[in-house]
């Protein structure tokens, strides 16, 4: 048995020990060089080569190298704290041209990177690996073999600078909405992470009522006598000639929809998930998200997703988050244009003979059923724009999918969409030709736009679209199934995958912020903070039928989320500033009447913030105090903007009663 090299820092002193050697890695504030390099000969399991039959890699350190056929290759690393640390491996890969997927273990956690092929001595970065305090076991795992190393480095983590990402948007007409949300994100980036929930869309959680249509007294009411309002438009027949309306109303606005079997009315209860997410933790989401799917152009529907999200940004101040769920005709003969189909007819993945470059071809079916899609989706938009709503947008997501199945590392062959399905080339052609559209040909400049990546190889970055066509890269986390790094063996996996995070970072050079978009299980506040990951929010999936991403505790440990959310680290919907969406001044405000009832409103009057100015004249007078007066009365005629419920908060405490009615005389009195 050879002996093993022990190599510590710039010295690389060698000193032979057993092979159950233990290398240690000192961290302290006297080291200079924490790094230690262990030549590949000496890995456990490792046997001497100098060529790979008889084909030579000259300038090996060392004897000589070793190459991960037959068994695995592993070493043991000491280090003084729990962390992040950096595995890289000086190697060569010579056997596959279009690469090759190489797995290392760390105390039995797998991290994955595809290789390329070089007959050229190259560093492979294994990316950012945690582990514990004390001994860890790292191991080269023959899965796929064949990689050939020279020597391996471990080094305490090195994080870049998170203040490089940009505040500015993509757009450079963006609206002021949008610009000033996109400066709130970068204030918060790389110091805490929003907190977000992902809402059912469609349809879902329906929730069944006792209403009906009284076509006699030509009413909808409920068994209790309480009277619902509707259109007169809204009324149809139905196939036995009886009379209903297909919508109707309460007093709230929620809307209820006909049940042609049971004839009853029921509504989708689109708040649920945001709604245990309080009763788990006490707080609401910061970032609420939503989708555009039920716009299609195949069975076009309004799922009042646009009603939806200006009540959760206008009248409750959160951000709003948006995907683009968009099916296309799985066959393309089965489809005439305007026309509905069926929606079991239809997919967005990518089992469709749909030609994804053709949306860019005018003359092609693809192109005018594409502009059908972009005309749907731009009247929903334009409706958030006129409201004043800033969306942080995330269309054609999760584009490169699993890892290429060919040669070719951006042929689209892992995707599982049809908007990536022909590769990364069209995909990006395809994000650039939706942006201009919205933007120059239906004005739309409220979007904040966010690409999805992965992490598969360094062909990845190759689905970025750019600096100037993003604002920020995201990340859509699915790994509660798989291996965790933590070293807890039980429970939902809590990962936080820094590793990915900083490979994204490195992706974008640091320009853009990044964000998981999407997550299965939230990751624990100590493993955020063990690893150093600064994502800027996260958004689980919501709870289905199909799975329980919220409530399961397959997925989540709600103790860990009651933490996480009730932590100075993240920030949730009651933490967001009252001026978020305007650079002169709120233009949302929350404000509580006595009776423990909120009141939000948007829009500013003429007054820039006149102390007492309650009806924005500009003038405080007997009028200001009268109105504040009736307005806590909850005299539904007394109309406060908000910027006059601003100004009437005379005392600075967030909530008006009768001491602002006080200060208001006294300031007409000149008492104060």
């Amino acid at each position: 048995m050879k002996g093993l090299k022990k190599k510590l820092g710039a010295a690389l002193s060698a000193a032979a020990v057993a092979c159950s050697a233990v290398y240690a890695l000192p961290v302290t504030a006297e080291t200079k060089d924490t790094t230690v390099r262990i030549e590949g000969e000496d890995l456990d399991g490792a046997d001497l080569w100098t060529d790979i039959y008889q084909k030579e890699i000259p300038g090996f350190s060392g004897e000589g190298f070793t190459y991960l056929t037959n068994a695995d290759l592993s070493f043991t690393m000491e280090v003084p704290a729990d962390g992040m640390y950096s595995v890289v491996v000086h190697g060569a890969q010579i056997l596959n041209q279009e690469g090759r997927y190489q797995t290392v273990e760390v105390n039995g956690s797998e991290y994955h990177t595809t290789v390329p092929y070089t007959e050229q001595w190259t560093d492979f970065d294994f990316g950012l690996v945690r582990l514990n305090k004390g001994k860890n076991e790292i191991k080269f795992i023959n899965k796929y073999g064949y990689l050939v190393i020279d020597y391996v480095t471990v080094s305490q983590a090195e994080f870049p600078d998170l203040s490089t990402a940009s505040a500015e948007t993509c757009d450079p007409d963006a609206t002021p909405e949008t610009k000033a949300l996109m400066k709130y994100l970068k204030s918060v980036y790389g110091k805490n992470m929003l907190s977000g929930q992902q809402q059912i869309y469609g349809g879902g959680n329906t929730v069944n009522t006792t209403i009906r249509y009284n076509a006699e007294k030509n009413i909808c009411v409920d068994q209790d006598g309480v009277i619902y309002e509707f259109d007169e438009e809204s009324k149809a027949t139905a196939d036995d000639g009886s009379t209903f309306v297909w919508t109707c109303r309460d007093a709230d606005g929620r809307e209820y929809n006909y049940n042609q079997q049971n004839r009853n009315y029921t509504y989708n209860n689109y708040e649920n998930d945001v709604n245990v997410i309080y009763e788990m933790t006490g707080k609401y989401p910061a970032i609420q998200g939503f989708d555009f799917g039920s716009y299609c152009p195949c069975y076009a529907w309004d799922d009042g997703v646009v009603k939806r999200m200006i009540d959760w940004t206008v009248n409750k101040g959160g951000i709003c988050t948006a995907s683009w769920h968009v099916n296309v005709p799985t066959a393309m003969a089965d489809y005439e244009l305007g026309e509905p189909l069926d929606f079991s007819k239809t997919t967005y993945s990518e089992k469709t003979n749909f030609v994804t470059k053709n949306c860019m071809v005018e003359g092609t079916a693809e192109y005018d059923y594409f502009q059908l899609c972009m005309k749907n989706l731009a009247a929903e938009l334009q409706k958030l724009q006129d409201a004043g709503v800033p969306v942080i947008f995330r269309p054609f997501h999760e584009a490169e999918g699993n890892p290429s199945s060919t040669s070719d590392p951006i042929d689209g062959s892992g995707a599982w969409f049809w908007w990536s399905k022909e590769g990364a080339v069209v995909y990006k052609e395809l994000w650039a030709f939706l942006q201009d559209t919205l933007q120059n040909e239906y004005g739309l400049h409220n979007l904040i736009w966010e690409q999805n990546l992965y992490t598969w190889s360094e062909a990845s970055a190759q689905w970025y679209s750019g600096d100037e066509r993003v604002d920020i890269a995201a990340y859509d986390k699915y790994n509660v199934k798989y291996n965790r790094h933590d070293g807890k063996s039980s429970g939902p996996n809590l990962d936080a995958e820094s590793g990915i995070f900083y490979k994204l970072v490195n992706f974008v050079e640091g320009n853009k912020m990044v964000a998981m978009a999407e997550n299965d299980s939230i990751p624990s506040l100590n493993n955020l903070e063990v690893e150093h990951a600064f994502w800027l929010y996260f958004c689980p999936w919501y709870d289905s039928e199909q799975e329980r991403f919220l409530t399961s505790d397959s997925y989540q440990d709600k103790d860990e989320v009651k933490q996480l959310y009730n932590s100075d680290f993240c920030i949730t919907l009651d933490e967001l500033p009252k001026d978020l969406f305007s650079s002169n001044g709120p233009a949302v405000t929350t404000t509580t009447a006595p009776s423990g009832t909120t009141v939000t409103t948007t829009g500013q009057g003429a007054s820039s913030g006149l102390r007492g100015d309650v009806n924005t004249d500009d003038v405080v007078d007997v009028s200001d105090a009268v109105l504040l007066a009736r307005f806590l009365a909850e005299d539904k005629e007394a109309a406060v903007s908000g910027q006059g419920m601003i100004n009437a908060d005379c005392d600075g405490s967030e909530t008006l009663d009768a001491a602002d009615v006080g200060i208001i005389l006294s300031i007409i009195a000149k008492v104060l």
